[in-house]
């Protein structure tokens, strides 16, 4: 099912709410920023998943960037 945004997908999907508070605080945050492209349990899990390879390459590059993400 499509929700209209992150918040919608944690409110009307219990395994999409049960999964996104399994995640660290600041991952939560992160989530909430990207909040109205999120529709889907797959979109919540891809952009989770994104978001950690994002982090994980600029710690390894040395990049500036990774400590805002």
């Amino acid at each position: 099912m499509k929700y209209s945004n992150l918040n919608e997908l944690i409110t009307g999907s219990k395994s999409s709410r049960d999964f996104f508070l399994s995640l660290p605080v600041n991952m939560q945050m992160k989530l909430h920023e990207h909040s109205p492209y999120i529709h889907s349990a797959a979109e919540l899990h891809d952009t989770v998943y994104t978001i950690q390879n994002a982090r994980r390459i600029s710690e390894l590059s040395g990049w500036d960037g990774g400590s805002k993400m």
